[in-house]
């Protein structure tokens, strides 16, 4: 029997104890973090590096998408978005060409920064 690893059990915890908004700052960043794992993985010609990357930031957008409350305009908003994020991910994917992946980076990197700005206005109105 293995000792669990105490670095997965923080991660872990952080997640089942994240608020909501703190949850999606996190879902973000693991997919920033996923598409720099794919880019070095295409430019080092690591098929299988780069298809389990661009497939765990395709899950975290995917997520994103499918939790979107359509009851507000943004969310439409964010669907779209979201919907040609994936498209540009599966045919980073598919041809394992970093074009893509590079198109999108910068798209989730502002959402993940005004995202985390969001909380701060939040979080200094609660205090």
């Amino acid at each position: 029997m293995s000792l669990p690893n105490p670095y997965q059990q923080y991660r872990q915890n952080a997640v089942n104890s994240a608020a909501p908004g703190e949850l999606t700052l996190m879902l973000y960043n693991g997919a920033i973090k996923f598409l720099h794992q794919a880019r070095e993985a295409i430019a080092a010609k690591d098929v299988p590096g780069a298809h389990e990357a661009l497939v765990r930031a395709q899950e975290i957008i995917q997520y994103l998408f499918d939790t979107l409350d359509m009851q507000y305009e943004i969310a439409g908003n964010l669907a779209a978005l979201y919907d040609f994020i994936l498209r540009q991910l599966r045919q980073a994917n598919i041809k394992k060409d970093v074009g893509p992946v590079e198109e999108v980076l910068p798209l989730l990197e502002d959402l993940r920064d005004t995202w985390g700005k969001a909380l701060l206005a939040v979080k200094g109105r609660t205090t």
